[in-house]
């Protein structure tokens, strides 16, 4: 018994601008675009992906995320070129509290929805 994991969503206004940048941040195809979402994953079939789905137009983001995803430069890639290519990208650096000396650093997506970057391949995510 028990339950596994499938999806995580994103609420956007504006859905296929956030899921591009998820799309590209993650190197994920977009595998379904409807009116009600759009979804990416790593590759068809493999049981995980984002979702990105509407709210009203009207209805922005107002406060920190109670919950956000965490990344990580790929093998071969420093965080610091990571975050170059992350603000190339559209992110934006945010402050949500954090320490200044944080092994992480806190960005957001196009809609103001935060996400770290974790510094070194072997850092656990950021409490």
């Amino acid at each position: 018994m028990g339950s596994r994991f499938c999806a995580l969503a994103i609420d956007a206004i504006d859905i296929r601008t956030v899921a591009a940048f998820w799309s590209r941040v993650l190197e994920w195809p977009i595998i379904e675009d409807t009116e009600e979402g759009v979804g990416l994953a790593p590759g068809e079939g493999t049981g995980f992906g984002l979702d990105v789905l509407p709210v009203p137009p009207g209805e922005r983001k107002t406060v920190k995320n109670r919950l956000h995803i965490d990344i990580r430069p790929r093998a071969g890639s420093t965080a610091e070129e990571e975050l170059q290519r992350l603000l190339g990208l559209g992110a934006e650096r945010v402050d949500v509290g954090q320490p200044d000396d944080a092994p992480w650093t806190v960005l957001a997506d196009p809609e103001g929805n935060e996400f770290c970057l974790l510094h070194r391949a072997d850092e656990h995510p950021a409490p």
